[in-house]
């Protein structure tokens, strides 16, 4: 025991831990914190809230019941926490598709579904492994006609079943220590129990003074697990005492052996309650009789820690401080673990979530949730816990086949971040081409007004706004689409009249620049749109009737009413219908562009 231990008087705690994979758990009366050192060295911490155990039901507070909750408390919480440790330090193990199906089916997390049937199948293989084995072997052994015949056979039996158990864990303990994953847990673990002693012996709780304590503590799991193999060689030999009176045991070693695994198994959880109290009974005593039944207990221990680095302790003293400020505040917020998502794992993630989605899609999300520019994103090789949060909300609204845009609520204009939801149009690149003419007309012109008529999100005003000294009004029939134009104004520090008009009924004045992208699809092919298009965007803004110009005939009606004599009217028109756009304007001089596939796209249409 070092120096510090010995002068320094107990002050007990409640807060008990557990090593995790390159980190320590914490667990206080009212919370549970967990601190992890990342691959780039920084320590990460992650809390939740548990409910107090005085707060519990009171059965499940009474002696013997209390350690078996704790004892499944703590096991499902431990398994929740290693899994959560092994995604900071890079394990992004994807749960099954057997396992994703049950979650999908049930309405649960699939880490829960995973974490439980881990945990039973943990708690069926140590039962194997601990419970089963030792009796088979032990059964073995009483062919020995020496101790098949001995008076204490009852007792005989428990102790060799008990003797063999404590040396299959032992082995079991020396065998994992091989792996150097495991030995670096171990070491964790006298991390942990030297902050606790720390903090016990009321020393400031300094990586210095840490170092100085053992790496042993009297409420380890340790000696818990030899406290179960001694508390169990007493119940099982009243429970082999027992079968032998009944006469329930035959001459096969087998069969015996799974005749007394089920009488054992339902007498574990009264094994783990005795344990239970008795190591929180001897945990209060410092004296020579609790330190004699604490002793090999103790003993085992130095299989199960080994002494720690400094930083192992600064990731323990972390641990520890947290929820001592946790349990002394119960309106401190919890918070995660900052996990390194690596970049490639998350666009899979997208991949599998968002069925189909095109490998630009993917870009164009990781740029919202990283604020990088798309030819920055190859730098990027991992996300923070936030932005991959970020990314797949984004990818969840996608998975019914909702357009990036709107899954973003926002996209890019001729250079201009635009918002966007399902009461406007998503903006095309093919407008951008309108955009740029009505732009250069404007300069080249002179002009000093702009109507924009179907504004929809305002994508063509606020663009003639921004990039020229036009005086700009913009209108649409629906009001939702208004409200929308109207933020992208002012997110843009841009002065546009707005209001609402169906076409020119509202319209007032002449303009030297009127510009539209009217509806154009005929209403027979709304149908035929890919599922992102029809179900999503607003049908106001694609149907335009039967063969899809209905209303360009009516813009063509009354638009020499408010265009100026030198004034330019510029449409956006659908695939095919370059020659009736023509005839719809044949009183006027029309010029038809192309777009950058060579597709005829763009009426400027002037006065004959």
């Amino acid at each position: 025991m070092a120096k510090n231990e010995k002068n320094c008087a107990i002050k007990r705690t409640s807060i008990g831990g557990q090593a995790v994979l390159e980190g320590v758990m914490m667990k206080g009366a009212t919370s549970i914190a967990t601190a992890v050192r990342t691959e780039a060295g920084e320590i990460t911490v992650e809390t939740k809230r548990v409910k107090n155990p005085k707060d519990r039901n009171v059965i499940l507070r009474l002696p013997f019941v209390r350690g078996v909750v704790n004892l499944i408390t703590q096991l499902y919480d431990g398994m929740g926490i290693l899994m959560r440790s092994a995604e900071v330090y890079g394990d992004f193990a994807e749960p099954s598709k057997f396992e994703k199906k049950v979650a999908e089916k049930f309405k649960v997390n699939p880490m829960n579904i995973i974490m439980g049937f881990s945990l039973i199948l943990g708690i069926l293989l140590a039962v194997g492994i601990f419970v089963f084995l030792p009796n088979f072997l032990t059964g073995l052994l009483f062919r020995i006609p020496a101790l098949a015949e001995h008076s204490l056979s009852s007792l005989w039996y428990s102790l060799i079943e008990g003797g063999i158990m404590l040396l299959i864990f032992i082995s079991y303990i020396l065998l994992v220590t091989l792996m150097k994953d495991v030995r670096r847990v171990f070491m964790y673990h006298g991390a942990e129990h030297k902050v606790i002693s720390c903090y016990e012996h009321g020393l400031e709780l300094t990586v210095e003074n840490a170092r100085t304590m053992s790496t042993q503590h009297s409420r380890c799991g340790t000696t818990f697990t030899f406290l179960v193999v001694a508390v169990s060689i007493l119940v099982f030999t009243l429970v082999n005492w027992v079968l032998e009176k009944l006469g329930w045991l035959t001459d096969n070693n087998m069969l015996n052996a799974l005749i007394k695994m089920p009488c054992k198994l339902v007498f574990l959880p009264i094994v783990a309650g005795v344990s239970y109290e008795l190591l929180k009974f001897l945990a209060k005593f410092d004296a020579l009789p609790a330190r004699i039944l604490r002793a090999p207990g103790m003993w085992l221990q130095k299989l199960t820690t080994k002494q720690p680095t400094d930083d192992m302790l600064e990731v323990s003293i972390t641990a520890f401080k947290t929820v001592l400020a946790m349990d002394a505040d119960p309106n401190m917020p919890t918070q995660k673990f900052d996990i390194k998502m690596p970049t490639p794992v998350a666009r899979k993630r997208v991949e599998e979530k968002v069925k189909g989605i095109e490998a630009s899609d993917i870009d164009w999300m990781l740029v919202e949730v990283t604020g990088k520019k798309r030819g920055e994103l190859s730098g990027i090789s991992h996300l923070s816990n936030k932005e991959y949060e970020s990314l797949m909300k984004i990818a969840d609204k996608m998975v019914d086949g909702k357009p990036l845009q709107y899954a973003l609520g926002n996209t890019e204009f001729y250079g201009i971040r635009l918002a966007v939801n399902e009461n406007v149009l998503i903006p095309r690149p093919e407008t951008e081409l309108l955009a740029e003419k009505a732009i250069n007309l404007a300069k080249e012109k002179g002009y000093e007004n702009a109507l924009d008529i179907c504004t929809g999100s305002g994508a063509i005003a606020v663009t003639l706004a921004k990039n020229t000294a036009l005086a700009v009004s913009a209108s649409d029939v629906s009001t939702g689409a208004l409200e929308v134009a109207k933020a992208n104004a002012i997110a843009n520090g841009l002065k546009v009249n707005f209001f609402v008009s169906d076409l020119f009924k509202a319209v007032e004045g002449k303009f030297d620049l009127i510009t539209a992208n009217p509806p154009y699809i005929p209403t027979a092919d709304i149908d035929k749109l890919d599922v992102n298009v029809k179900n999503f965007e607003p049908r106001l803004a694609l149907d335009g009737g039967v063969d899809g110009l209905d209303l360009y005939r009516r813009i063509a009606e009354t638009a020499q009413e408010h265009l100026s004599d030198n004034g330019t009217l510029l449409l956006e028109f659908g695939i095919g219908q370059g020659d009736a756009m023509k005839d719809i304007f044949k009183d006027y001089k029309v010029e038809i562009l192309r777009d950058l596939e060579g597709i005829e796209r763009i009426a400027v249409v002037t006065r004959g």
